[in-house]
């Protein structure tokens, strides 16, 4: 498959995870004012993380934008042949339903590298523990302390908003035997991803809606996750404060047998998210053969 990347802004790791596609031939043009002197007949579609085109223009090639680009750009290219990438199904349903609505949303991550993030020793020789703490009220941390110290569990704190050293943190989970996640919600979420990616179990405390980010940006009253890639393998989660004392009491007696990895490399390694790509370029591509 031959793709047309219009060059803009793109988070480093989907960009890392594109750089390893391999089914999928990118090819890099610097403006939009070029694309009148591309033969897009050569290309499966035109791609652009960031930036907004006039779609209009160019009515039997397939555009993808996302998901970098501005929600109010949307109106721009509100044409059958363009499609708008969201991370995850619960972003995904935030807009599907806009008034007026024509473009078609779909529901894909990139890949996690999980040759880097990967699996260095048996969880049974692992001893290290950490706690991630990314958007939430510092209430809620000493609540995740508290828990931890009257248990006589060391660990240490990875802060998002204190920054931190990635390959320290990789280090890190690679000699961890669990960790315990605090976030807010996420589209995707790379860094607890890498974390599954590296076997490490997780007793994740989720938010089910955007208001409980605790940040200066202002978040909309809609549902919402920490973890919309997981299943019963990468370890336990709760919702309400309630349940954290049985939660992580049945996460611990379990923490052996738990196999992140596993739902890693079958839901979002690099070879299964090229292939959502590959796949939405092709659905694309019929329906605009259905609407000529």
């Amino acid at each position: 498959m031959r793709i047309l990347l219009l060059r803009g802004w793109i988070h480093p790791k989907n960009e890392n995870a594109i750089k390893q596609y391999n089914n999928i031939q990118f090819a890099i043009f610097e403006s939009v004012a070029q694309l009148d002197a591309i033969d897009l007949s050569q290309y499966d579609c035109v791609y652009s993380p960031s930036n907004e085109i006039d779609v209009s223009k160019y009515p039997n090639t397939v555009f993808i934008f996302g998901p970098h680009l501005l929600i109010d750009k949307w109106r721009v290219f509100n044409r059958q042949n363009a499609a708008y990438i969201m991370l995850s199904k619960w972003v995904k349903q935030l807009h599907i339903n806009t008034p007026g609505n024509q473009i078609s949303f779909y529901d894909i991550p990139f890949g996690v590298d999980t040759d880097k993030f990967s699996e260095i020793h048996p969880i049974q020789e692992r001893t290290k523990v950490f706690v991630y703490f990314k958007y939430r009220n510092q209430s809620d941390l000493s609540i995740v302390k508290d828990l931890l110290n009257s248990l006589n569990i060391r660990y240490k704190l990875f802060d998002y908003h204190a920054k931190y050293n990635e390959e320290e943190y990789l280090c890190y989970l690679q000699q961890s035997k669990y960790g315990i996640w605090l976030g807010a919600h996420e589209s995707q979420g790379f860094a607890l991803q890498e974390a599954l990616s590296c076997n490490v179990p997780l007793f994740v405390w989720s938010v089910s809606n955007m208001k409980q980010e605790h940040s200066q940006n202002k978040q909309p009253d809609e549902p919402a996750t920490t973890v919309p890639y997981w299943d019963e393998r990468c370890g336990e989660y709760f919702l309400d404060q309630a349940h954290i004392k049985s939660t992580f009491k049945c996460f611990l007696a379990n923490v052996d047998s738990y196999n992140p990895r596993a739902y890693v490399l079958e839901t979002l390694s690099i070879p299964v998210c090229e292939q959502y790509f590959i796949n939405t370029v092709n659905d694309m591509k019929n329906n605009i053969k259905i609407s000529m």
